[in-house]
């Protein structure tokens, strides 16, 4: 009977382990790969709670990181978040999946004029999901650049920081840059009233003149830095992403440690971006990343997220559901006549792009 009693406990035992192998294999995974600071730290946690799907989260800096881990083959991710001048080279080397509409119903709620505009870098839509979109402008201190410049700064203008005159008197307060030449080097050339989608070597030429001759006065580099340094008032200007200023001007004020954070959209122009999500080719988790896009999609998910950001999402039944802090905003939100001065920046060819990479490890180092 004893014997009975324990093969019979051993069998529930092993039912057990097995039921629980089973649970474990079940649990539905979704690994996401966004850049730093760029989602509502509640999204994620509320759809892990409301599906079960198991969320794993992590960041990167820079487009040419976020590349060089898709085309490496397998990037163990199942959504990540390109800008649209990486997307369309990505797509074309065969990083993403196509997207099944299908599973997303709430893809109706998007602005028609603002997908067609992504159709330069995803024809017809098939792979990505737009997320937000913006510009690259100029943050600042108010008060750190009026100590230096005087009340007349030009903090709607590019001459703040490509002029030397400028840039040297704010040197000892901290300027900083993107990490980034596909977004830095278009402003150059726009700036400089060159195509910035230039094709022209010469062109780059005159790009580095520019970009050396103030090179000395800039503190560093980096796509994420920038932005605690300047609410911590480390850095009083920066060319950067333009919810980012928002955002971290909200940290600033709530951390009560005295530093304003103000942002400008340059007179002479500026490029616009298009952030989205994509579902890598080696994606194992496509269903789970879908339930997760279709969520995004939802105008009351959404509109919180841009009111945290400060981006602008191309959502347009959320849009009426976000703050007029942002969608009332020329410098978060372009107006129609603002528009007319932006850019869409393009992939260019590859020799290009050489010459460009080179340049700007040039540029960073001084040399």
């Amino acid at each position: 009977m004893n014997k009975i009693q324990c093969l019979m406990g051993a069998a529930l035992c092993g039912a057990t382990l097995l039921a629980g192998t089973a649970s474990a294999a079940e649990t539905r995974q979704l690994r996401v790969y966004n850049w730093a600071d760029y989602m509502l730290p509640e999204v994620p946690k509320t759809f892990q709670a409301d599906t079960g799907i198991q969320v794993t989260w992590d960041i990167f800096e820079t487009n040419e990181a976020l590349e060089a881990k898709l085309l490496a083959g397998d990037s163990g991710y199942d959504l990540v978040v390109p800008t649209n001048t990486f997307l369309e080279n990505e797509i074309k080397a065969g990083a993403f999946q196509k997207l099944d509409k299908s599973k997303l119903p709430n893809w109706k709620n998007l602005d028609p004029g603002l997908l067609k505009l992504m159709t330069a870098n995803d024809p017809d839509n098939q792979y990505a999901v737009p997320y937000m979109y913006g510009t690259v402008l100029i943050g600042f201190n108010p008060e750190k650049v009026k100590a230096a410049l005087g009340a007349d700064a030009p903090v709607d203008s590019w001459d703040l920081i490509f002029k030397e005159e400028n840039i040297a008197k704010l040197q000892k307060c901290g300027v900083a840059m993107l990490d980034s030449p596909g977004e830095i080097l278009p402003i150059a050339l726009d700036y400089l009233g060159l195509d910035p989608n230039s094709t022209r070597p010469e062109d780059y030429d005159k790009v580095s003149d520019l970009m050396m001759k103030i090179r000395p006065y800039v503190r560093y580099f980096n796509s994420a830095k920038y932005m605690t340094d300047i609410a911590n008032g480390e850095i009083c200007v920066a060319i950067g992403y333009s919810g980012s200023f928002y955002q971290f001007a909200n940290r600033a004020k709530e951390a009560g440690n005295g530093v304003v954070v103000d942002w400008r959209l340059p007179k002479e122009g500026a490029p616009l971006w298009f952030d989205s999500f994509a579902i890598p080719a080696s994606s194992t988790n496509v269903t789970e990343a879908h339930e997760f896009l279709d969520y995004l999609l939802e105008p009351k998910v959404v509109a919180p997220i841009s009111d945290f950001l400060g981006y602008p999402n191309p959502n347009a039944a959320a849009m009426k559901l976000v703050s007029p802090l942002i969608r009332d905003n020329p410098n978060l939100t372009p107006t129609a006549e603002a528009q007319k001065s932006l850019y869409v920046l393009q992939p260019l060819p590859r020799k290009i792009e050489r010459i460009r990479t080179r340049m700007w490890t040039s540029i960073k180092s001084g040399t």
